[in-house]
């Protein structure tokens, strides 16, 4: 059974950073596309951030460009995504995702359709307040 589980979420203050894991079991992570999503409670899901199979090329959101960086560490069948600068406007639940097969969707497709994703990690809060 595959699955997903997010870790790393926490209250920081506005300027700090985060660092979120997304462990995968079950299978591995090496040429998935992988996806960051975040959503607050009555908001839209919204892609974050992307790691692409084929090529391992990055995408991100323009909110988030030159703040966070997501990176893949096949060893640990994980993949992380780094946040610096935080700001109160990324508090939020943030979900890792993929998809069954290799590598699956670009990038450009995935953030922008989150129900494009087969596979969901519970999500880890990260809070930005001062």
């Amino acid at each position: 059974q595959a699955q997903l589980v997010e870790s790393g979420g926490d209250f920081v203050q506005p300027g700090g950073s985060l660092r979120l894991s997304c462990a995968a079991s079950g299978f591995t992570l090496d040429r998935h596309t992988i996806a960051w999503f975040r959503q607050d409670p009555g908001k839209e899901r919204e892609g974050v951030s992307c790691i692409y199979g084929a090529d391992d090329k990055t995408f991100y959101a323009d909110s988030v460009k030159g703040r966070f960086t997501i990176s893949r560490d096949n060893d640990k069948n994980t993949v992380y995504l780094q946040m610096n600068d935080l700001k109160p406007e990324d508090t939020a639940t943030y979900y890792c995702s993929t998809q069954r097969v290799q590598p699956g969707d670009h990038c450009t497709v995935v953030l922008g359709f989150y129900r494009a994703m087969d596979y969901w990690g519970k999500g880890t809060l990260v809070t930005v307040s001062s």
